[in-house]
């Protein structure tokens, strides 16, 4: 009884290894619970998930909490219901708990905290943003004008590692902010990443010298594809002169990408005065009598408006024939005023008005810098040789790079092709590292010592102790199962030697096989036969005669 006790729990204990090492080389299938969170909702989730005996693991640097695959779920919602994770932002859940006797100025600052929160929130869900703070000064509304000032915002932006954000999204986030906070207008709005680079500045077009040296990514992109290509077509052209792996071409561009409007007028002297073109013309003449100047006593009889001006061709002065107030024959008189006349003429002039816009992206400059290797040719004695190239190889060289360029003498094109020799290029190629010391091969190593390890823990167990144990079974086994064996017949005691009569057969059978043989051979067997052994012989004969009888 104590010996099966004991072989029990060596049973169990062999088990049990087993499972250790199976839990042992299973890894844990362990997924994203939350990532991106504050230090303080981390240390509320994982307060939470020790209360919940939930296992949790801690990766990329304590910005993400894993937990086991098949209890994501279920622990979010878990989370959920305790608020979790709260987030870094208060938005306008602030509002919802308002104590009453709140005064008009908390109000208003929960006010303000609900909406810098809820526009971070909008911030943060842009793809390159992994987190962004919100500032807004609002200032306090007045009836009058002169005291009434602007709202102002300022946005801080925290991008993921390796992302940057491009001028479109930035103005498309100053846009938010202006268009969430009345009367802000989006040029009061100024927006910085995280190293202090004001990046609201590219969208602003106050400042040209300032656009034209940080170029954005679009325009530096322009730039990069511009080089390669110069660099392409310049390789491309020379290579099958002087071979692959023996041409190395660098360009420099220099792009304008400022935006010029032009405008002029000029004017042309004018035209002779009888090809010239009028453009209006005016004139004015005036003639009139001279009115009498007043005379008389001063006073009022005398100082009395002028009256009805007449002008009579001729006049009967008193004392001549005719009756009043009929013309007479006497000597005429004519009044006359002053007269005035002039005459204004507008000519058309030449004027010619230019306006010119030029295109961004232009071309100002462009600088190829070329290294050709040296020749290499092989000598009589199989040795490599290296030599320069020779100077009208050169030359055409120089001259299928600048037409692979497009060379511009005008724009101020700088062209420099060198011989020299490439170094590393004849050498051998360093042989590659072993399987056992390429580091690559590590993680592979040890996946293969973890499985090698198990297998051997597993084969000294099935040889040293459970064979040892389960043999005293395999012969019970063995026993049931064996049948009963059969009562051995007694011995027979065999004979010392052949009998007489066993000898006879034997010799009339060899005779029988010898039948073929001849006379002569039969005959010289029966001799020495008689010869060697007489008695047999004899016996043969009693036989023979015995049957005659």
């Amino acid at each position: 009884m104590g010996k099966m006790v004991v072989r029990g729990a060596a049973v169990a204990g062999v088990l049990a290894l087993l499972l250790i090492l199976w839990l042992w080389n299973k890894e844990s299938d362990y997924k994203v619970l939350f990532a991106n969170y504050t230090d303080k909702d981390g240390g509320a989730i994982t307060a939470a998930l020790d209360q919940m005996q939930v296992k949790y693991k801690l990766a990329e640097g304590g910005q993400a909490i894993l937990v086991p695959s098949e209890q994501v779920h279920s622990v979010r919602l878990r989370l959920a219901q305790q608020g979790l994770p709260k987030g870094g932002n208060v938005g306008f859940e602030v509002m919802e708990n308002q104590k009453l006797g709140v005064s008009q100025f908390l109000e208003q600052v929960n006010y303000q905290r609900a909406l810098e929160g809820e526009l971070a929130r909008s911030i943060q869900s842009i793809g390159a943003v992994e987190s962004a703070r919100v500032h807004l000064a609002l200032p306090k509304p007045s009836v009058f004008v002169r005291d009434q000032q602007k709202p102002t915002a300022s946005v801080i932006l925290q991008l993921h590692a390796n992302r940057m954000i491009d001028p479109a999204q930035v103005s498309a986030i100053v846009h938010l902010v202006a268009s969430s906070v009345p009367e802000l207008s989006p040029a009061n709005v100024t927006v910085v990443d995280q190293a202090g680079n004001l990046v609201s500045d590219l969208n602003k077009n106050g400042n040209a010298a300032n656009n034209a040296k940080n170029l954005d990514a679009s325009q530096l992109k322009y730039v990069q594809e511009l080089q390669n290509q110069v660099i392409k077509q310049v390789e491309s052209i020379i290579k099958p002169i002087v071979g692959e792996g023996n041409v190395r071409a660098e360009a420099v561009a220099d792009v304008d990408f400022s935006a010029i409007e032009q405008a002029a007028e000029s004017f042309k002297p004018n035209s002779p005065p009888a090809a010239s073109a009028i453009r209006s013309q005016q004139s004015s003449e005036t003639s009139g009598t001279a009115n009498s100047n007043p005379g008389g006593i001063p006073g009022a009889l005398s100082n009395q408006p002028p009256g009805v001006a007449t002008a009579p061709l001729t006049t009967t002065p008193p004392g001549t024939a005719g009756a009043p107030g009929q013309p007479g024959t006497g000597a005429a008189t004519t009044a006359t005023g002053p007269s005035h006349k002039e005459s204004t003429t507008n000519y058309e002039v030449d004027k010619t008005v230019r306006y010119e816009q030029k295109a961004m992206a232009g071309l100002k400059r462009m600088t190829v810098g070329v290294v050709v290797n040296y020749r290499r040719t092989i000598d009589k004695n199989g040795k490599v040789v290296v030599k320069p190239l020779s100077a009208d190889e050169m030359a055409k060289i120089n001259s299928l790079v600048k037409e692979a360029m497009g060379y511009n003498q005008d724009r101020g094109d700088s062209v420099s092709v060198a011989n020299a020799p490439f170094d590393g290029v004849d050498k051998e190629p360093e042989a590659p590292l072993e399987w056992w010391r390429d580091p690559a091969n590590l993680p592979l190593a040890k996946e293969l010592a973890k499985f090698l390890i198990t297998a051997l823990i597993l084969l000294y167990i099935l040889l040293r102790i459970v064979r040892p144990m389960m043999r005293p079974v395999f012969k019970k086994i063995d026993a049931i199962n064996e049948p009963e064996p059969e009562p051995e017949p007694e011995p027979i005691a065999e004979p010392l030697g052949p009998t007489p009569e066993e000898l006879l057969a034997e010799e009339i059978a060899k005779m029988e096989e010898n039948t073929a043989r001849t006379y002569r051979d039969n005959l010289a067997l029966a001799k020495k036969l008689a010869a060697e052994d007489p008695r047999i012989v004899a016996n043969v004969i009693k036989e023979w005669i015995g049957n005659n009888d």
